[in-house]
């Protein structure tokens, strides 16, 4: 058949379901926004509903709520836009991201600088409803998200920046529910960027022969043959932050019973990546959005039961 045919108008058509192209077109545009793989959505969302719980005594308004989680998943989408175009030369060359829709030409850097366009906007629009203080963080937690692409280049240590760029919306929380960010608002937010080291260096762990060939730096690479070692570290320090917060907010023992959770979750990981086995690797990060449910839980049975 002639190529030329498939452009001719069909009777009925108008009333037909979308064309294979334009359902092509849609998935390629959700997956460069990654909504095909919500673990990095909560892994955002982990912490924001901490903050949001303990800013507001277990007690979260609907309105800041729903803010919240809309602006996590617009933010993050946004988030993984812009770090594939800074990466559309090199994800090609990178076994696990060369499928991506701008490494696979699916999508153009135009149509890709289109659509962040528009997710910023919608942000802002959800920022603009927060109060004073909550605004001009979510100003700097813009610029965290669109600068992080361009600082792994060079910065040894890009996932503790990355943990600064997944956990802002944690003293955006408190600023939205107190109108200031105190002790324990920030404690949260020191957790939330230990929390990023780990399952990011987790994470790299998968890709670390692709990133020594192409030059981008990580912590994996950093650490080289201490990477469990200093994970472990992370993972200790992380949960003394949480700690900390338990005996600054003085949480009963349901709280510690979640973190409890969570050390056992921690011990699961290094299992995991006992012989930094590509699989390993990967699911000691995928393994992180339990450890968020069950620190999020303590929190929970912490109020519920009366704090």
């Amino acid at each position: 058949m002639d190529a030329s045919a498939e452009e001719l108008p069909l009777r009925g058509a108008e009333s037909r379901p979308p064309t294979p192209r334009l359902l092509r077109r849609a998935r390629a545009l959700a997956q460069l926004m990654r909504l095909d793989r919500p673990i990095g959505i909560w892994l955002l969302l982990w912490p924001t509903l901490w903050a949001l719980w303990v800013a507001s005594a277990g007690h979260p308004p609907r309105r800041l709520l729903a803010i919240f989680t809309a602006g996590t998943v617009v933010m993050r989408s946004a988030g993984c836009i812009i770090n594939d175009l800074a990466d559309r030369n090199i994800d090609p060359h990178v076994r696990r991201t060369r499928t991506r829709p701008l490494a696979a030409r699916l999508v153009s850097p135009y149509e890709a600088l289109v659509l962040v366009g528009v997710l910023l906007l919608v942000a802002l629009l959800l920022a603009l409803r927060l109060n004073a203080l909550s605004l001009e963080l979510a100003f700097v937690g813009a610029a965290l998200t669109v600068t992080y692409p361009l600082l792994k280049r060079f910065f040894p240590l890009p996932q503790l920046y990355l943990g600064l760029c997944f956990g802002w919306a944690v003293p955006m929380a408190f600023a939205a529910t107190l109108g200031q960010v105190p002790r324990a608002g920030w404690l949260i937010l020191l957790a939330t960027v230990l929390w990023a080291g780990i399952y990011d260096t987790e994470y790299a762990m998968v890709d670390r022969d692709d990133d020594l060939r192409v030059g981008v730096q990580s912590t994996a690479i950093l650490f080289g043959d201490l990477d469990r070692l200093l994970i472990g570290g992370m993972q200790a320090m992380m949960l003394l932050a949480l700690i900390l917060l338990g005996r600054t907010l003085r949480f009963d023992p349901w709280y510690y019973c979640g973190l409890a959770a969570g050390a056992l979750l921690f011990a699961w990981q290094q299992w995991l990546i006992r012989d930094r086995d590509r699989a390993g690797c990967f699911a000691a990060f995928q393994n992180n959005a339990y450890f968020g449910v069950a620190v999020f839980v303590g929190i929970l049975l912490e109020y519920a039961t009366g704090h």
